[in-house]
């Protein structure tokens, strides 16, 4: 049977296996850190579909079968690869970036509260009559809107973060892409969280204002600005296609299997 204190702790076993892996440069450390983010994640979907987000559902089910492909695919490679120490160097990065704002109540809290704050305030500049009914809840129109974690974008900038920090190109460009990035993202994600209070205030959509404004339209808007926002990173550090196309090129024929 294993230990509650281990299952509640995935995340950080996998990102600590991930980090000693880059600095020993070992495939097995690196594999099994993945393998345990794979067993992170594949218990994720159930949670989502029970909230009616199959976007997050399926989301968390492919990051599943990434992890596990990719902890695979590391422990048949003859030898530790550039492409995967970039990988789990990237992976690490996100970890230690996103997991203390997931699991750390006081940061988490912050974190939430100003996006809440600047969010109202945003939308106060804009003469719309929402408010701060809470710390975490704004209202219009008679109506409320909770802020969490997944509203504040936390996840996609330490995603963004990761990958560029992680990559072997000088220092200005990857800071100039990492404050490029993460200012769009945040800056979005509040005119994101604008649009569904207002869709769902207002009634927009009508008795499926909510569901369809923040799992429907806000989903794929999001998904279009991320898409926006990678095609810039890329431009600013071309070396980063370079190593995902290696990652890529790793993943399909591990060195030591024929083509």
């Amino acid at each position: 049977m294993i230990p509650a204190w281990l299952i509640s702790n995935l995340l950080w076993l996998g990102l600590l296996l991930l980090l000693a892996s880059v600095l020993a440069g070992s495939g097995l450390l690196a594999g099994l850190g993945w393998a345990i983010f794979g067993c992170y994640w594949i218990g994720q979907p159930v949670h989502f579909l029970g909230q009616e987000d199959y976007f997050n559902a399926a989301l968390t089910m492919a990051a599943a079968i990434i992890c596990f492909y990719l902890a695979l695919r590391i422990w048949a490679t003859e030898g530790w690869s550039r492409a995967y120490a970039w990988a789990s160097y990237a992976a690490a990065i996100c970890g230690i970036i996103y997991y203390p704002f997931a699991q750390i109540e006081p940061l988490r809290t912050g974190l939430i509260s100003i996006t809440a704050l600047i969010t109202a305030e945003a939308m106060a500049a804009l003469s719309i009559p929402a408010y701060l009914e809470s710390w975490n809840i704004i209202a219009l129109n008679g109506r409320t809107v909770e802020i969490v974690l997944a509203c504040t974008a936390i996840e996609s900038i330490a995603l963004f973060a990761g990958v560029i920090l992680s990559v072997d190109a000088p220092l200005s460009r990857k800071l100039l892409a990492v404050t490029a990035s993460t200012s769009i993202i945040y800056i979005l994600n509040i005119i994101r969280n604008g649009f569904v209070l207002m869709a769902y205030g207002w009634d927009w959509f009508g008795q499926d204002s909510f569901f369809f404004a923040h799992s429907v339209v806000a989903k794929a808007g999001s998904a279009l600005a991320l898409l926006a926002v990678a095609y810039l990173v890329l431009l600013i550090l071309p070396e980063l296609a370079s190593v995902m196309d290696e990652l890529l090129i790793e993943m399909r024929h591990p060195r030591g299997e024929s083509a």
